[in-house]
This record gives structure tokens, sequence and C-alpha cells, in this order.
């Protein structure tokens, strides 16, 4: 007997603006910047282009760029040296992330 998987893997799913301002509500583990948690979600969760989506909501609440980890990094610092994040370390910076 073969067992069914429960869930399809979604590859190049499309973020409708809902989808992406679904990503500001996420609450944070205890201990960690609401802000920060929320861009690393969606650093995590999207495509560059969604990412730059979402930034452009999440600024539009007052949120911050610079929000911190638990270790004193921010985003940007964090994905500074990931192979792939060229793309969101421009989105971040043009909207005047350190």
């Amino acid at each position: 007997m073969s067992l069914k998987k429960d869930k399809k893997k979604v590859i190049g799913e499309v973020f409708d603006d809902a989808r992406i301002q679904s990503f500001l509500h996420f609450l944070p583990p205890e201990g960690v910047d609401g802000d920060y948690h929320v861009l690393e979600k969606a650093y995590r969760g999207m495509t560059a282009e969604s990412f730059a989506t979402f930034v452009g909501f999440f600024l539009a609440e007052g949120r911050d760029l610079s929000a911190r980890n638990p270790q004193g990094r921010t985003l940007l610092e964090e994905i500074g040296s990931h192979r792939l994040a060229e793309e969101y370390i421009e989105v971040l910076r043009k909207h005047g992330a350190d």
C-alpha cells in the first residue's frame, strides 16, 4: 500500500496583495521583535518581486526596516552573505534599511 501525500509542493506561487499583506500579521515568538519577524518571514517565503511589494506595505504601516533580531542584527545584516539574496538586499537598501 502506498501513502498519498496530503500536500502538494507549490513552486512559483503567485501572491496577490491580500496574501502579501497577510505576512504583516504574523505574531513573533517571545523575545523577537515583531517587525524583524515579519520581514524575515517575508524574505523566506516570497519571491524578490513579492518581497518588494511587501516592503511597501510594511513601510506604509510605519514599521521599522532596521528592526533587530535577538542577536542584535538587522535582516540586511543577516542576509548579506546569502548567495541568492542580492535582489532582496537591493529592495531593503532602496528603502533605507541599515
